[in-house]
C-alpha cells in the first residue's frame, strides 16, 4: 500500500508582515500626532506672546486640540482680538468672534488656515460695540509660519453695520472681499518690502458718499517701500519712518468699474517732511460724464454763485472747489466758465477733457489726465480741486 507524500506546510509569517508592518506604522503615525498635538498649547502660548508685543493680544475662552490623523486642529470659542499702540492716542480696539477654527497639515506646519465664525463686534476699549460685522464664509492663510511671509484673507458676502445706541445701521455690504499681503524683500524686524492685492466685487458703502452707495468692482495692487519694521507703533510714526527713508506707495494696478464707467490709475506716492502726500497718478477713465453726474455738482451751483449750505449737497466737495474749475475755464476760455456754472456737471467735465488727452482703456474711448499731490493740495492738471490733511 503506498501513501502519498505529506504537503509541504505553509509559512504564516510572510502573510502577517504587511498587515503588521501596517500597525506599527499607525502605532508610530498616532504616536507622532499625539507628540505634534501636545506641543499645541505650547507653540499657541509662544506665538500669542510674539503678537503681543505687536500690540495684538489673543484671546479664547475655550481651546481645543483635534483633527486626528492627518492634521492639526485648534478650535477657539468666544475669541476676543485686541488691537493697542495701532494710533497717536493708543486707541485699543476689541473685536469678539463666536469661534476660529486654525488648520495645519501634519507634514506642512508651516502653512495654516484659519475660518471665522461670526458675528463679530468692534468697540473702543471694552465699551459699547461701535461696529458688528457677519459674513456667510470668513477665511484666511498664511504661509512661513511662525513668521509668515504671505497672508490672505477672503470673506463672502460680509457686511459691516454701525452701532449707535439702539440704531444699527449699513456702512458696507459686499458679494466678496479678499486682501493679500506678501513680503518682497527684508523680512518682518527689519526694512520689509510688502506688496497688496485687494479685491471687492458688488461692493457698496452707505452713509460715505452717493457715488459709493452704487455697486461697485474694485481691484487695487500696490507695493509699499520704506517701512523700518512692523514693530508696534503709532501710524504718525510709522509715516514718519516711511518719509525720512524716502519711501514710496506705487499703485502697480488700480481698477475700478461701476456700471459702465471704468477707471484705471497708476502712479506713485510718497510724504513730504510736513507729512502731506506727495506724487502723481496717472487716471483713465471710461464714462467720465456719468462719473461726474453722480457728484451732482450742478446742485452746488446756481447762476451767478453757490446757494447758502451748498457745501452740504455733495458730501466730500465743496462749492468753492467747482468755482475754482469753472473760473479757470472761463480764464482759458472766455465765456465758456458762464456756460459751464448753467449746467457745472458739464462744465466740470468739459474742463477735466481739456486738461486731459483721449485715450483708450479696455477697447472703449476714453481720457487720461494726471491727477497730482503737492503738500496734500490735489491738482487735476494745473488746477487745484482738493487739500488732504498731513499724516503726522
Amino acid at each position: 500500500m503506498q501513501t502519498s507524500p505529506l504537503a509541504p506546510r505553509r509559512r504564516v509569517w510572510p502573510v502577517l508582515v504587511l498587515p503588521g508592518l501596517l500597525v506599527v506604522a499607525a502605532v508610530a503615525w498616532s504616536i507622532f500626532w499625539l507628540y505634534a498635538a501636545s506641543h499645541v498649547d505650547q507653540k499657541f502660548e509662544e506665538w500669542r506672546g510674539r503678537e503681543a508685543k505687536s500690540g495684538r493680544v489673543y484671546d479664547c475662552a475655550d481651546r481645543s486640540v483635534g483633527g486626528f490623523p492627518f492634521r492639526l486642529e485648534v478650535t477657539c470659542r468666544d475669541p476676543v482680538v485686541t488691537l493697542t499702540s495701532q494710533t497717536a492716542d493708543q486707541t485699543q480696539l476689541t473685536a469678539r468672534l463666536k469661534s476660529i477654527l486654525v488648520v495645519a497639515q501634519v507634514y506642512d506646519p508651516t502653512r495654516i488656515i484659519a475660518e471665522f465664525t461670526g458675528p463679530a463686534t468692534v468697540s473702543d476699549r471694552g465699551e459699547t460695540p461701535s461696529f458688528v460685522a457677519g459674513w456667510t464664509i470668513g477665511r484666511a492663510s498664511a504661509a512661513g509660519a511662525p513668521t509668515p511671509h504671505r497672508v490672505s484673507l477672503e470673506f463672502d458676502d460680509p457686511q459691516i453695520d454701525r452701532i449707535s445706541g439702539a440704531v444699527q445701521t449699513p456702512l458696507l455690504r459686499a458679494r466678496h472681499l479678499e486682501l493679500h499681503t506678501r513680503l518682497l524683500e527684508g523680512s518682518l524686524s527689519e526694512n520689509p518690502v510688502v506688496e497688496t492685492a485687494f479685491q471687492v466685487t458688488a461692493g457698496t458703502l452707505l452713509g460715505v458718499h452717493p457715488v459709493l452707495a452704487e455697486p461697485f468692482d474694485a481691484d487695487i495692487r500696490t507695493l509699499l517701500r520704506g517701512l523700518k519694521d512692523f514693530a508696534p507703533k503709532p501710524w504718525p510714526a510709522r509715516f514718519r519712518e516711511i518719509q525720512a527713508a524716502g519711501g514710496r506707495l506705487d499703485f502697480t494696478q488700480s481698477r475700478a468699474q461701476q456700471g459702465d464707467a471704468i477707471a484705471v490709475a497708476a502712479g506713485s506716492l510718497g510724504l513730504t517732511p510736513t507729512g502731506y502726500l506727495d506724487g502723481e497718478l496717472t487716471v483713465t477713465m471710461v464714462g467720465l460724464d456719468k462719473f461726474v453726474a453722480q457728484f451732482g455738482f450742478d446742485k452746488l451751483l446756481a447762476e451767478g454763485g453757490a446757494p447758502p449750505g451748498a457745501d452740504r449737497i455733495v458730501p466730500g466737495v465743496s462749492a468753492q472747489d467747482v468755482n475754482k474749475v469753472i473760473g479757470a475755464l472761463d480764464r482759458m476760455i472766455p465765456g465758456l466758465g458762464n456756460v459751464a456754472r448753467r449746467n457745472a456737471n458739464a462744465g466740470v467735465v468739459a474742463g477735466l477733457n481739456l486738461l486731459g488727452q483721449a485715450s483708450t482703456l479696455e477697447g472703449k474711448p476714453a481720457r487720461a489726465f494726471p491727477l497730482r499731490f503737492v503738500e496734500g493740495a490735489v491738482f487735476v492738471g494745473p488746477l487745484r480741486v482738493a487739500q488732504t490733511p498731513p499724516l503726522f
